[in-house]
């Protein structure tokens, strides 16, 4: 067993005195040699990437597919009247830039001032009194009660008129 490993010992030695000298590097310097004699143009140039056509979103004014489609009774529907159309020249709050469906009353609050209902949505939680306008269909205020807020939206009908159509916002439970 002894014997056998001076044997491995030896041949390990002489495998490593075969791999070279640490100044033994003609290949390499052959290699180096050879490619800087290439001439500079071999190396095939990068290809031209076209740009691609630019696309435009057009869905951004359709209904949502995640909110449920309206339904249109065409023998029950009503055609708009005359008296009933949206002002162009009264100044829009802020809660108008927003959807009404965003919104949720959370509660309400009564001072000396007045009865108010508290409303989620828009980005904090905002207190509001019969008048007051949300939603992005001229929506008014109405009526406000322990359990929602009445709101009367201006909408188109379709044929050139306005329709008014009511809305509830009901009270969020354990909000």
């Amino acid at each position: 067993m002894k014997r056998l490993h001076c044997v491995l010992l030896a041949l390990t030695c002489v495998e490593l005195a075969a791999c070279g000298g640490a100044d033994d590097f003609s290949d390499l310097d052959a290699y180096m040699n050879e490619m800087r004699l290439r001439p500079p143009g071999e190396i095939e140039p990068m290809p031209a990437f076209g740009s691609y056509p630019t696309f435009t979103y057009n869905a951004a004014p359709l209904r949502s597919p995640f909110q449920p489609a309206v339904r249109v009774d065409l023998a029950g529907r009503r055609a708009g009247s005359p008296g009933v159309k949206p002002d162009p020249n009264r100044a829009k709050h802020y809660l108008e830039g927003f959807s009404i469906e965003q919104f949720e009353m959370v509660g309400t609050l009564s001072n000396a001032s007045g009865f108010f209902a508290l409303l989620r949505g828009a980005g904090g939680v905002h207190r509001l009194k019969v008048g007051d306008y949300l939603g992005r269909n001229d929506g008014r205020i109405v009526a406000i009660s322990d359990s929602q807020v009445d709101v009367v939206e201006i909408v188109p009908d379709g044929a050139g008129g306005w329709l008014e159509r009511p809305r509830t916002i009901p009270l969020k439970e354990h909000s």
